[in-house]
């Protein structure tokens, strides 16, 4: 029963990347006092076993089992490499089946054990042993070889003689090949299987995944020295933006819209209703005279220009991800050619944008009531248009202000041609909507990480967002985006920016940074929770050789490194928060059992930050070495991943932390021997 994970009567399959450890558990019980034991089983899509693992009693007063299983192999192959069909045949609808069945051998144990110690009833007991070993031996299972059977039925001839010694033939009984075979391949009697559970399980970068963000037009802008005026960056320019990027250590390089912008009700700078002559408005108010969603802007080059830089990026390993906002300005073609795609006001004229008070003169929103099926036949033609120069995400702005029903609609069709295709939702709203657009295809999710700033407030989201919740909604973690500024960013200077940055790398498998997090760019326009002198509105041009004063590029670079090498920050489903006895001091763990590794060794990563940008802070950090792996009472030596200093621990330590040395620690478990 209550078998996890499981939502909405298992409508929609539970989401892991390829590789990315996960976790079944169910309520597994049987009559009277016999003992249970139960196994997991994954297959994959054609049906074949993959893993079949015992499953674990955690908590044997509610029969509560759970096990650890990984689909597949992590890669960091990306569609375009030659390599890749061999992903694209892993992916797809695997599934789990839990199994459970009376542990006869278990139950016999424990009875034998007592009475052959009180002398009670000896001869039954020892008979009833040998029949069962003798029964095990025969059963039909691939997991016991020849020899295995020989084991077993030895040991049911020396149990079942009389005239040995009775401790010898207990002893034949439960030997060590008898124990390891009772571990590897047990009599299962009375067995019951659930129903299969389907597992989605998706292309790398699906879940653990790097994003930086930039705005072309403003990547390698210059300032004309005779007329003083901005010149745009390009598509050519850009590439700078890219070797950023990958020396940094990122892997999707995000771009805003790239469509022609609209002329009529430009925005001018920060978000102002009448536009200069040179303001080159905001890349959200799209379409021109020279074109739709299906045109690069003129300003940022052509399309083979675009396919240059798309071809840079893949030699860099590197993905691109394009914003795609529905939405129009009122020079866009659709307004002439489908004029039932917007909403008209009574006097015919067509509705703008608004969130009353906010109002957006420059975009018309699209209206699904009259023509759905028609606006669905256009956008698919248009994101496979991208998908043929190379883009392999999509971030899709405000999905959740059109019809849920037209997103699964639309991934479904992209996908079922395009498997490797992922969406991105920015969708801040409410937690319903937000899960609703997981369930229906968006791989990974903007969420409230940004205003997550306190230490319960973290506590309780980290969990949240790790957790079962994980297996649907891929949330990943934005100290900033264009949009958001908060006021811790605002308050905490270089070592806000690092904090930050720490526990999005490590509190999330998908995290991302907006450029110009390195240059500290933290001013915020009066009453608002953005950027001052916002790049939406205006070419920002930038003097990326005042990055290295701060250290946050280096602190990036370093953080990309970490998680490519610990397993176990590569999963939404490993997280424990850590009892810290300061306020301002949040403690959390990650572990991946060693079964589950590429080498067999268990990976546990400790993170421990300072939240305090201003103050230093002590902190007692209480851990249980025993779920790491460390035998109970054992010291054990944590190398910390950002300084190279190592330190013993013993399950109850000790730190201190100043913004002006170490905000945070990221200590990885060094195994005895």
């Amino acid at each position: 029963m209550n078998a996890t994970p499981s939502v909405e009567d298992d409508l929609f399959p539970a989401r892991v990347e390829l590789g990315e450890a996960f976790q079944v558990s169910a309520q597994i019980f049987v009559e009277g006092r016999a003992k249970v034991g139960a196994t997991a089983v994954l297959r994959n899509p054609r049906g074949k076993v993959m893993m079949q693992v015992p499953m674990k009693c955690v908590n044997p007063g509610l029969d509560h089992w759970q096990v650890n299983l990984k689909a597949g192999i992590h890669s960091d192959l990306r569609p375009w490499d030659p390599d890749f069909p061999s992903i694209h045949r892993q992916l797809g609808i695997w599934t789990v089946s839990i199994e459970g069945w009376e542990d006869s051998y278990a139950s016999w144990l424990h009875d034998a054990g007592i009475k052959i110690g009180v002398n009670d009833d000896v001869e039954n007991t020892l008979q009833e042993g040998g029949a069962l070993l003798s029964r095990w031996a025969l059963i039909d299972s691939k997991g016991l070889s020849a020899k295995d059977r020989r084991i077993l039925a030895q040991a049911a001839q020396h149990v079942l003689d009389v005239n040995a010694d009775v401790s010898e033939r207990f002893t034949a009984a439960t030997d060590a090949d008898i124990a390891r075979l009772h571990r590897q391949c047990p009599l299962r009697d009375h067995l019951s299987v659930s129903r299969e559970r389907r597992i989605l399980v998706q292309r790398p970068a699906s879940s653990f995944a790097a994003w930086y963000q930039f705005f072309t037009r403003s990547e390698g802008a210059t300032v004309d020295p005779r007329t003083h005026e901005i010149v745009s960056g390009t598509f050519l320019t850009s590439i700078s933006g890219l070797e950023r990027a990958k020396a940094e250590g990122f892997d999707i390089v995000y771009l805003p819209p790239i469509f022609p912008i609209g002329t009529t009700n430009r925005k001018g700078r920060n978000n102002s209703l009448v536009a200069g002559p040179n303001d080159p408005g905001s890349p959200f108010g799209i379409g021109s005279s020279e074109g739709g969603h299906d045109t690069v802007n003129p300003e940022l080059g052509t399309i083979e220009d675009f396919k240059t830089f798309v071809s840079k990026a893949h030699e860099l390993g590197l993905e691109i991800a394009l914003d795609f906002a529905l939405q129009c300005s009122p020079d866009h073609p659709w307004v002439r050619s489908h004029p039932e795609w917007f909403r008209h006001r009574p006097d015919g004229s067509i509705a703008f944008a608004e969130n009353p008070p906010k109002k957006y003169q420059d975009i018309y929103p699209i209206d699904f009531d009259e023509d759905m099926p028609g606006i669905e036949q256009e956008v698919e033609r248009i994101l496979r248009l991208w998908i043929d120069a190379g883009v392999t995400i999509f971030r899709i702005d405000n999905p959740h202000t059109k019809p849920v029903r037209f997103w699964q609609d639309v991934i479904a069709n992209i996908t079922r041609k395009n498997p490797e295709i992922l969406f991105l939702a920015e969708a801040f709203t409410r937690p319903g909507m937000m899960r609703a657009l997981s369930y229906v295809g968006f791989t990974q999710s903007h969420c409230y990480f940004p205003w997550r700033n306190s230490k319960e407030d973290l506590q309780d989201y980290l969990q949240e967002t790790n957790g079962d919740a994980g297996y649907y909604q891929h949330n990943t973690f934005w100290p900033t985006t264009p949009d958001i500024l908060t006021d811790y960013i605002r308050d905490n200077g270089i070592a806000g920016h690092a904090i930050r940055a720490v526990i999005a790398a490590t509190g999330s498998p998908s995290w991302g940074i907006y450029n110009g997090y390195e240059l500290i760019e933290n001013r915020q326009r009066p009453g608002f929770e953005e950027q001052l002198d916002n790049e939406k509105y205006e070419i920002a041009i930038r003097d990326w050789s005042r990055a290295e004063r701060f250290g946050i590029g280096e602190l990036l670079t370093r953080l990309n490194q970490i998680r490519r090498m610990h397993p176990a920050l590569m999963s939404y489903h490993d997280l424990r928060v850590l009892e810290s006895s300061d306020p301002s001091v949040l403690a959390f763990a990650r572990h991946i059992d060693g079964s589950l590794t590429s080498d067999g060794t268990g990976d546990t990563v400790i993170v421990v930050v300072n939240l305090d940008g201003h103050n230093a802070h002590s902190s007692s950090i209480v851990s249980d070495p025993t779920t790491f792996g460390i035998e109970p009472g054992h010291e054990f030596t944590v190398h910390d991943e950002l300084t190279g200093r190592e330190f013993t621990w013993n399950g109850n330590d000790f730190v201190s932390l100043a913004p002006w040395a170490d905000v945070a620690h990221i200590l990885t478990v060094r195994r005895p021997g």
